[in-house]
């Protein structure tokens, strides 16, 4: 009994999310570098099939994995973003003003040390966006881990800047990793796009409906040519935050997802995505252009993109730090946006499709994020705790 007590108290913790997708991880590597690895690679490739007369979809399992259960994550992205817009942290522009910019100069820095690094290569170039996302799930667990030693305004801070970073990296997506448009899906995607808003505009209870129409809205994008990860965020903003009932379907779903999505979901994406093959390779391969870029971007990028936008608008007086929040604690929060992992490979796998040039990608994410996350820890760590900050910051509003 007291096991399951444990294993219930470590789901609970706010870490549980970003220790699982390390596991997954290094389970990735383990299994990529043994006498396993042809069974790991022929699995992610097996071909599965739902076809109807000779038509339907037939794509290797990575696909599956890549394209409909990361709708699943996409979905529970847009469900968190649009309660955020309503009723959250970015209902008020105001304390969207600082996260905000940071979140850009986050997203900015690092795709332009990439390119810095990988202009000359019109191949390598076409991933200049791999180290512009943040993955949330990771960077919170680290900061779970220090504890009360952090204003909790940082947390709010970081995941306000997440959530603007995966906004960013959505859009991102959307606009320049759709790489053949089929308009008469397009346009056969208005019709679930229609049911969908008629069950919104009536305020819904029934949340099955919406998720079939979702489904058939992934289809439809993604036989479009445009990214199907995209239909996920559609749906969501389609799910009514209330009811005619006066209930919240959006909260609902939100809850009930939240579990499934960061156990089951990114671990399995994590597992499936971050199996680096080391034969062969040497640390000097790690200077080459392509991981060099992604792993210079998370580690220096988004340190001086997050800081550096934080630091001129607070700089500007367009805004304030946090309560309690001090440059410290900043810095270590910009070491953190630089664990890119999930969405870093997520945009890699669309980036590129030959396994070499996605093994650089797996090394330069796996190396940038693991630095970021150990460079923050330290940084945090050393930090003053919660209670000086608080006490500092009392005594210059005193002043």
């Amino acid at each position: 009994m007291s096991l399951l007590r444990a294993i219930d108290r470590f789901f609970r913790h706010d870490a549980a999310g970003g220790i699982l997708l390390m596991a997954a991880a290094m389970l990735a590597l383990i299994v990529a570098n043994s006498s396993l690895s042809a069974g790991y690679h022929d699995l992610l490739g097996k071909k599965f099939s739902i076809l109807l007369d000779g038509e339907g979809l037939s794509k290797p399992l990575i696909l599956w994995i890549n394209d409909g259960l990361m709708a699943v994550f996409f979905f529970l992205i847009g469900l968190e973003l649009k309660r955020e817009l309503l009723e959250g942290k970015l209902k008020n522009p105001a304390d969207v003003m600082l996260p905000g910019m940071a979140a850009v100069g986050g997203m900015i820095a690092p795709a332009l040390i990439f390119l810095a690094l990988n202009w000359s290569d019109p191949v390598t170039r076409g991933g200049w966006a791999i180290p512009a996302a943040t993955d949330i799930a990771f960077a919170v667990g680290v900061l779970a881990l220090l504890g009360k030693r952090v204003p909790a305004a940082l947390k709010i801070f970081l995941l306000t800047l997440a959530i603007l970073d995966d906004l960013g990296a959505i859009l991102i997506i959307a606009l320049f990793y759709t790489k053949e448009l089929h308009l008469d899906y397009l346009y056969l995607a208005l019709l679930p796009l229609g049911g969908l808003l008629w069950l919104n505009l009536r305020g819904t209870h029934r949340v099955a409906p919406i998720v079939l129409l979702g489904i058939v809205l992934w289809v439809l994008v993604l036989k479009s040519g445009v990214h199907a990860t995209l239909a996920g965020v559609i749906t969501a903003f389609f799910v009514p935050l209330t009811d005619r009932f006066g209930k919240s379907p959006l909260h609902s779903v939100e809850d009930g997802l939240t579990d499934y999505v960061m156990f089951l979901i990114v671990p399995i994406f994590a597992f499936a995505n971050a199996g680096v093959v080391l034969s062969g390779i040497t640390f000097m391969d790690l200077f080459a252009p392509l991981p060099l870029g992604i792993a210079a971007g998370l580690v220096l990028g988004k340190q001086l993109g997050v800081f550096g936008a934080t630091w001129l608008i607070v700089r500007m007086g367009w805004a304030r730090l946090p309560h309690a929040v001090t440059w410290r604690h900043v810095y270590g929060l910009a070491c953190l946006a630089g664990i890119g992992f999930t969405m870093s490979l997520f945009i890699g796998g669309l980036s590129f499709e030959d396994q070499d040039h996605m093994n650089a990608v797996r090394l330069g994410v796996l190396t940038g994020s693991a630095v970021s996350a150990l460079l923050g820890y330290a940084v945090l760590r050393l930090a003053p705790r919660h209670d000086e900050a608080q006490e500092g910051a009392s005594a210059a509003a005193a002043e």
